[in-house]
Protein backbone atom coordinates (compact mmCIF):
# COMPACT_ATOMS: atom_id res chain seq x y z
CA UNK A 1 0.00 0.00 0.00
CA UNK A 2 1.36 3.35 -0.70
CA UNK A 3 2.22 6.00 2.04
CA UNK A 4 -0.03 9.62 1.48
CA UNK A 5 2.51 12.17 2.69
CA UNK A 6 1.24 15.68 3.08
CA UNK A 7 4.28 16.97 1.14
CA UNK A 8 7.31 15.17 -0.52
CA UNK A 9 9.90 12.86 1.02
CA UNK A 10 12.19 13.71 3.38
CA UNK A 11 10.95 17.48 2.84
CA UNK A 12 9.08 18.15 6.12
CA UNK A 13 10.10 20.51 8.57
CA UNK A 14 8.12 19.03 11.75
CA UNK A 15 6.25 22.31 11.80
CA UNK A 16 3.35 20.19 12.92
CA UNK A 17 0.78 22.36 11.63
CA UNK A 18 -0.59 20.20 9.34
CA UNK A 19 -1.13 17.87 12.53
CA UNK A 20 -2.07 20.21 14.83
CA UNK A 21 -5.06 21.77 12.12
CA UNK A 22 -5.92 18.57 10.86
CA UNK A 23 -9.77 17.96 12.27
CA UNK A 24 -9.85 14.29 12.13
CA UNK A 25 -6.41 13.41 13.43
CA UNK A 26 -5.31 11.68 10.47
CA UNK A 27 -2.20 13.36 10.33
CA UNK A 28 1.03 12.02 12.01
CA UNK A 29 5.10 13.36 11.98
CA UNK A 30 7.15 10.04 11.13
CA UNK A 31 10.47 10.92 12.84
CA UNK A 32 13.28 8.79 11.05
CA UNK A 33 16.18 10.65 13.35
CA UNK A 34 17.52 11.12 9.79
CA UNK A 35 14.34 12.89 8.33
CA UNK A 36 10.75 13.74 8.99
CA UNK A 37 7.51 12.51 6.85
CA UNK A 38 4.24 14.03 7.85
CA UNK A 39 1.91 10.93 6.76
CA UNK A 40 -1.39 11.04 6.29
CA UNK A 41 -3.73 8.03 7.78
CA UNK A 42 -6.05 7.38 4.58
CA UNK A 43 -8.72 5.86 6.76
CA UNK A 44 -9.26 8.91 9.17
CA UNK A 45 -8.95 11.29 6.60
CA UNK A 46 -11.70 13.24 4.67
CA UNK A 47 -10.20 14.58 1.78
CA UNK A 48 -10.67 18.25 3.06
CA UNK A 49 -6.95 19.29 1.96
CA UNK A 50 -6.61 21.73 4.92
CA UNK A 51 -2.71 19.89 5.58
CA UNK A 52 -2.21 20.65 2.56
CA UNK A 53 -3.06 23.74 2.53
CA UNK A 54 -0.68 25.17 5.56
CA UNK A 55 2.11 22.75 4.92
CA UNK A 56 4.87 25.60 3.97
CA UNK A 57 6.23 23.16 1.16
CA UNK A 58 2.79 23.65 -0.52
CA UNK A 59 2.53 27.01 -0.39
CA UNK A 60 5.46 29.51 0.16
CA UNK A 61 5.56 32.71 2.17
CA UNK A 62 6.56 35.88 0.57
CA UNK A 63 10.04 36.60 1.24
CA UNK A 64 12.22 40.00 1.57
CA UNK A 65 15.33 41.61 1.21
CA UNK A 66 16.49 43.64 4.50
CA UNK A 67 15.61 46.83 4.68
CA UNK A 68 18.06 47.94 7.46
CA UNK A 69 20.97 45.71 8.94
CA UNK A 70 22.37 46.45 12.18
CA UNK A 71 24.55 45.09 14.72
CA UNK A 72 23.94 45.51 18.53
CA UNK A 73 23.20 44.31 21.84
CA UNK A 74 20.98 44.20 24.77
CA UNK A 75 21.96 47.34 27.25
CA UNK A 76 21.54 45.81 30.50
CA UNK A 77 24.93 43.60 30.94
CA UNK A 78 23.47 40.50 33.21
CA UNK A 79 21.17 39.85 30.71
CA UNK A 80 23.76 40.20 27.87
CA UNK A 81 26.27 38.00 29.54
CA UNK A 82 23.37 35.17 30.07
CA UNK A 83 22.39 35.38 26.21
CA UNK A 84 23.88 33.32 23.23
CA UNK A 85 25.45 36.64 21.33
CA UNK A 86 24.01 40.13 22.41
CA UNK A 87 20.67 39.25 23.37
CA UNK A 88 18.22 40.88 21.35
CA UNK A 89 15.29 38.56 21.31
CA UNK A 90 15.71 39.32 25.11
CA UNK A 91 15.39 42.86 24.45
CA UNK A 92 12.90 42.73 22.02
CA UNK A 93 10.87 40.14 24.39
CA UNK A 94 10.62 42.62 27.17
CA UNK A 95 10.00 45.62 25.23
CA UNK A 96 6.98 43.63 23.90
CA UNK A 97 5.73 42.29 26.65
CA UNK A 98 5.99 46.15 28.91
CA UNK A 99 4.28 47.17 25.84
CA UNK A 100 1.21 45.22 26.37
CA UNK A 101 1.83 42.40 24.35
CA UNK A 102 2.65 38.51 24.74
CA UNK A 103 6.08 36.60 23.47
CA UNK A 104 5.52 32.78 22.21
CA UNK A 105 8.76 30.95 21.63
CA UNK A 106 10.73 28.00 22.23
CA UNK A 107 11.33 26.47 26.15
CA UNK A 108 12.76 23.10 27.54
CA UNK A 109 10.02 21.73 29.87
CA UNK A 110 9.75 18.14 31.21
CA UNK A 111 11.96 16.80 28.36
CA UNK A 112 10.36 18.19 25.45
CA UNK A 113 11.69 21.15 23.42
CA UNK A 114 8.39 22.92 22.89
CA UNK A 115 6.48 26.73 22.94
CA UNK A 116 4.48 28.05 25.40
CA UNK A 117 3.43 31.95 25.61
CA UNK A 118 4.73 34.21 27.95
CA UNK A 119 3.09 37.34 29.11
CA UNK A 120 5.18 38.87 31.75
CA UNK A 121 9.04 39.49 31.99
CA UNK A 122 9.91 37.29 34.66
CA UNK A 123 9.11 34.29 32.87
CA UNK A 124 11.37 35.04 29.81
CA UNK A 125 14.73 33.15 31.04
CA UNK A 126 12.87 29.87 29.82
CA UNK A 127 13.71 31.25 26.74
CA UNK A 128 17.27 31.66 27.48
CA UNK A 129 20.01 30.11 24.78
CA UNK A 130 20.42 28.32 21.72
CA UNK A 131 18.30 25.16 21.13
CA UNK A 132 20.65 22.97 19.43
CA UNK A 133 17.47 20.59 18.42
CA UNK A 134 14.49 20.61 16.73
CA UNK A 135 11.89 22.26 19.08
CA UNK A 136 7.94 21.38 18.76
CA UNK A 137 5.33 23.88 18.01
CA UNK A 138 2.49 21.58 18.42
CA UNK A 139 -0.28 23.48 20.34
CA UNK A 140 0.74 27.22 18.98
CA UNK A 141 -1.14 27.58 15.65
CA UNK A 142 -4.79 27.38 17.50
CA UNK A 143 -3.60 29.90 20.07
CA UNK A 144 -2.28 32.06 17.92
CA UNK A 145 -5.60 32.42 16.05
CA UNK A 146 -7.48 33.44 19.08
CA UNK A 147 -4.90 35.65 20.68
CA UNK A 148 -4.25 37.65 17.36
CA UNK A 149 -7.71 38.74 16.96
CA UNK A 150 -7.32 40.84 20.41
CA UNK A 151 -3.77 41.28 21.55
CA UNK A 152 -0.27 41.60 20.24
CA UNK A 153 1.69 38.50 20.17
CA UNK A 154 5.41 38.22 19.26
CA UNK A 155 6.38 34.70 17.51
CA UNK A 156 10.75 33.88 17.50
CA UNK A 157 11.49 30.77 16.17
CA UNK A 158 13.03 29.23 13.36
CA UNK A 159 12.56 30.14 9.75
CA UNK A 160 10.48 27.51 9.02
CA UNK A 161 8.29 27.86 12.26
CA UNK A 162 7.74 31.83 11.68
CA UNK A 163 6.93 30.58 8.03
CA UNK A 164 4.28 27.79 8.85
CA UNK A 165 2.80 30.54 11.58
CA UNK A 166 2.24 33.12 8.61
CA UNK A 167 1.09 30.38 6.44
CA UNK A 168 -1.89 29.71 9.60
CA UNK A 169 -2.37 32.90 11.04
CA UNK A 170 -1.78 34.91 7.42
CA UNK A 171 -0.36 38.74 8.04
CA UNK A 172 -3.20 38.89 11.41
CA UNK A 173 -1.91 42.74 12.60
CA UNK A 174 -1.40 42.16 15.95
CA UNK A 175 1.30 39.31 14.67
CA UNK A 176 4.78 39.79 14.93
CA UNK A 177 7.57 37.69 13.87
CA UNK A 178 11.36 37.70 14.87
CA UNK A 179 13.11 34.46 12.79
CA UNK A 180 16.65 33.07 13.78
CA UNK A 181 19.55 32.29 11.32
CA UNK A 182 19.64 28.68 11.37
CA UNK A 183 22.58 25.95 10.39
CA UNK A 184 19.92 23.13 10.64
CA UNK A 185 18.78 21.02 13.57
CA UNK A 186 18.35 17.18 14.37
CA UNK A 187 15.67 15.28 15.94
CA UNK A 188 15.74 15.22 19.53
CA UNK A 189 15.59 11.42 19.49
CA UNK A 190 19.34 11.88 18.54
CA UNK A 191 19.98 14.19 21.63
CA UNK A 192 17.67 11.67 23.64
CA UNK A 193 20.01 8.73 22.64
CA UNK A 194 23.17 10.70 23.52
CA UNK A 195 21.81 11.27 26.97
CA UNK A 196 20.69 7.73 27.50
CA UNK A 197 24.22 6.50 26.76
CA UNK A 198 25.72 9.00 29.56
CA UNK A 199 22.90 7.41 31.83
CA UNK A 200 21.07 10.72 31.80
CA UNK A 201 17.17 10.46 31.75
CA UNK A 202 16.08 13.39 29.88
CA UNK A 203 12.67 13.85 31.72
CA UNK A 204 14.61 14.22 34.95
CA UNK A 205 16.79 17.56 33.61
CA UNK A 206 15.40 20.42 34.37
CA UNK A 207 17.42 22.60 32.37
CA UNK A 208 19.95 22.66 29.16
CA UNK A 209 22.02 25.17 27.85
CA UNK A 210 23.75 24.29 24.86
CA UNK A 211 25.76 27.48 23.98
CA UNK A 212 26.10 30.77 26.59
CA UNK A 213 29.08 33.17 24.59
CA UNK A 214 31.77 30.45 23.48
CA UNK A 215 31.36 27.75 25.85
CA UNK A 216 29.22 24.78 24.23
CA UNK A 217 27.64 22.13 26.43
CA UNK A 218 25.04 20.47 28.32
CA UNK A 219 24.39 21.61 31.67
CA UNK A 220 21.89 20.42 33.89
CA UNK A 221 20.80 23.28 36.97
CA UNK A 222 24.08 24.43 36.02
CA UNK A 223 25.97 21.54 36.37
CA UNK A 224 27.99 20.15 33.42
CA UNK A 225 26.54 16.49 32.47
CA UNK A 226 29.76 16.35 29.81
CA UNK A 227 33.08 17.94 29.07
CA UNK A 228 32.00 21.46 28.08
CA UNK A 229 33.36 22.72 24.90
CA UNK A 230 32.88 21.52 21.21
CA UNK A 231 34.69 18.01 22.72
CA UNK A 232 31.32 17.20 23.68
CA UNK A 233 30.41 14.49 21.32
CA UNK A 234 26.83 15.89 20.48
CA UNK A 235 27.85 19.31 20.03
CA UNK A 236 30.67 18.33 17.69
CA UNK A 237 28.49 16.43 15.58
CA UNK A 238 26.36 19.76 15.20
CA UNK A 239 29.12 21.93 14.68
CA UNK A 240 30.13 19.95 11.65
CA UNK A 241 26.76 19.64 10.54
CA UNK A 242 26.63 16.27 10.75
CA UNK A 243 23.21 15.50 11.94
CA UNK A 244 20.42 17.56 10.68
CA UNK A 245 17.54 15.98 9.08
CA UNK A 246 17.25 16.02 5.45
CA UNK A 247 14.99 18.87 5.18
CA UNK A 248 17.67 21.36 6.34
CA UNK A 249 20.31 20.33 3.61
CA UNK A 250 17.83 21.95 1.37
CA UNK A 251 16.33 24.70 3.38
CA UNK A 252 14.87 27.26 0.95
CA UNK A 253 15.15 30.03 3.91
CA UNK A 254 18.86 29.61 4.18
CA UNK A 255 19.21 33.06 1.91
CA UNK A 256 19.45 36.78 2.59
CA UNK A 257 15.47 37.22 1.59
CA UNK A 258 13.36 36.35 4.95
CA UNK A 259 9.88 35.57 5.84
CA UNK A 260 10.29 37.39 8.66
CA UNK A 261 9.46 41.57 10.54
CA UNK A 262 13.04 40.96 11.51
CA UNK A 263 16.12 38.68 11.44
CA UNK A 264 18.96 37.97 14.88
CA UNK A 265 22.18 35.92 14.58
CA UNK A 266 25.37 36.39 15.66
CA UNK A 267 27.65 39.23 14.34
CA UNK A 268 30.17 36.41 12.67
CA UNK A 269 32.83 38.96 11.64
CA UNK A 270 32.25 42.34 13.60
CA UNK A 271 34.80 44.92 13.40
CA UNK A 272 33.37 46.31 16.54
CA UNK A 273 36.12 46.78 19.84
CA UNK A 274 37.07 43.15 20.85
CA UNK A 275 35.71 43.39 23.98
CA UNK A 276 31.99 43.78 23.03
CA UNK A 277 32.82 40.81 20.55
CA UNK A 278 33.56 38.99 24.13
CA UNK A 279 30.64 40.36 25.52
CA UNK A 280 28.19 39.13 22.55
CA UNK A 281 27.20 41.17 19.86
CA UNK A 282 23.66 40.23 17.45
CA UNK A 283 23.27 40.49 13.97
CA UNK A 284 19.83 42.49 13.46
CA UNK A 285 18.42 42.15 9.83
CA UNK A 286 14.60 44.34 9.54
CA UNK A 287 12.77 43.57 6.64
CA UNK A 288 9.27 45.79 7.40
CA UNK A 289 7.46 48.80 9.40
CA UNK A 290 6.67 46.37 12.04
CA UNK A 291 10.45 44.98 12.37
CA UNK A 292 11.09 48.98 12.70
CA UNK A 293 8.50 49.69 15.22
CA UNK A 294 10.24 46.06 17.27
CA UNK A 295 13.53 47.71 17.40
CA UNK A 296 12.51 51.67 18.07
CA UNK A 297 10.79 50.40 21.35
CA UNK A 298 13.63 47.77 22.20
CA UNK A 299 15.94 50.33 23.34
CA UNK A 300 19.20 47.51 22.40
CA UNK A 301 22.44 49.41 21.18
CA UNK A 302 22.13 49.58 17.50
CA UNK A 303 24.99 49.77 15.22
CA UNK A 304 24.64 50.00 11.59
CA UNK A 305 26.49 47.24 9.51
CA UNK A 306 27.09 46.53 6.18
CA UNK A 307 24.47 44.17 4.70
CA UNK A 308 27.55 42.28 2.14
CA UNK A 309 29.76 41.95 5.17
CA UNK A 310 26.91 40.47 7.25
CA UNK A 311 26.06 37.88 4.23
CA UNK A 312 29.99 37.05 3.59
CA UNK A 313 30.28 36.22 7.37
CA UNK A 314 27.02 34.52 7.68
CA UNK A 315 26.87 31.64 5.57
CA UNK A 316 23.18 30.61 5.83
CA UNK A 317 22.12 34.12 4.77
CA UNK A 318 23.64 32.66 1.67
CA UNK A 319 22.45 28.57 1.45
CA UNK A 320 22.04 26.00 3.54
CA UNK A 321 24.20 23.78 4.64
CA UNK A 322 26.10 21.31 3.16
CA UNK A 323 25.17 18.12 3.29
CA UNK A 324 28.37 16.29 3.25
CA UNK A 325 29.05 12.27 2.68
CA UNK A 326 30.32 12.06 6.65
CA UNK A 327 26.15 12.70 7.26
CA UNK A 328 25.53 9.69 5.69
CA UNK A 329 28.50 7.88 7.19
CA UNK A 330 27.58 8.84 10.44
CA UNK A 331 23.96 7.57 10.16
CA UNK A 332 25.13 4.25 8.70
CA UNK A 333 27.20 3.68 12.31
CA UNK A 334 24.28 4.94 14.48
CA UNK A 335 21.97 2.55 13.08
CA UNK A 336 24.24 0.10 13.76
CA UNK A 337 26.20 1.52 16.67
CA UNK A 338 26.36 4.17 19.17
CA UNK A 339 26.76 7.68 18.95
CA UNK A 340 29.69 8.36 20.04
CA UNK A 341 31.14 5.75 17.87
CA UNK A 342 29.49 7.49 15.12
CA UNK A 343 30.68 10.43 15.54
CA UNK A 344 34.65 9.03 16.19
CA UNK A 345 34.16 6.99 12.92
CA UNK A 346 32.74 10.24 11.14
CA UNK A 347 35.51 12.62 12.50
CA UNK A 348 38.50 10.51 13.53
CA UNK A 349 40.57 13.11 13.84
CA UNK A 350 38.58 16.00 15.26
CA UNK A 351 37.42 13.89 18.10
CA UNK A 352 41.21 12.90 19.08
CA UNK A 353 42.01 16.36 18.67
CA UNK A 354 38.59 17.68 21.05
CA UNK A 355 39.52 14.69 23.37
CA UNK A 356 43.16 16.23 23.83
CA UNK A 357 41.69 19.78 24.14
CA UNK A 358 39.12 18.38 27.20
CA UNK A 359 42.23 17.11 28.92
CA UNK A 360 44.60 20.29 28.93
CA UNK A 361 40.75 21.93 29.98
CA UNK A 362 41.22 19.58 33.30
CA UNK A 363 44.61 20.19 33.53
CA UNK A 364 43.76 23.76 33.67
CA UNK A 365 46.59 24.27 30.97
CA UNK A 366 43.82 25.59 28.46
CA UNK A 367 40.84 27.66 29.23
CA UNK A 368 37.43 25.98 27.44
CA UNK A 369 35.41 27.84 25.09
CA UNK A 370 34.35 27.14 21.31
CA UNK A 371 35.98 26.15 17.93
CA UNK A 372 36.59 22.91 16.23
Amino acid sequence: MSIKRVCDENKCTGCMACVELCSQNAVQIQDDISSYNAIIDTEKCINCGICHAVCQNNRNIDLSLPIHSYQGWIKNEQFRLKSSSGGAAMALSRAFIEAGGSVCSCAFEKGVFGFRFVDSKEELNVFTGSKYVKSNPLGVYKELINRVKTDKVLFIGLPCQVAAVKNVVKDATNLYTVDLICHGTPSPKLLEDFLAQNQIEINNIKDIQFRRKAVFGISNDNKPLSVLGSCDPYLLAFLCGLIYTDNCYECKYATVKRGSDLTIGDSWGSELDIEEQKKGISLILCQTTKGEQLLESSGMQLNPVDLDLAIKNNAQLRAPSPKSKLHDRFFYKYRTGRFKQAVFYSLPFKCIKQRIKGLLIKMRIIRGGGGI
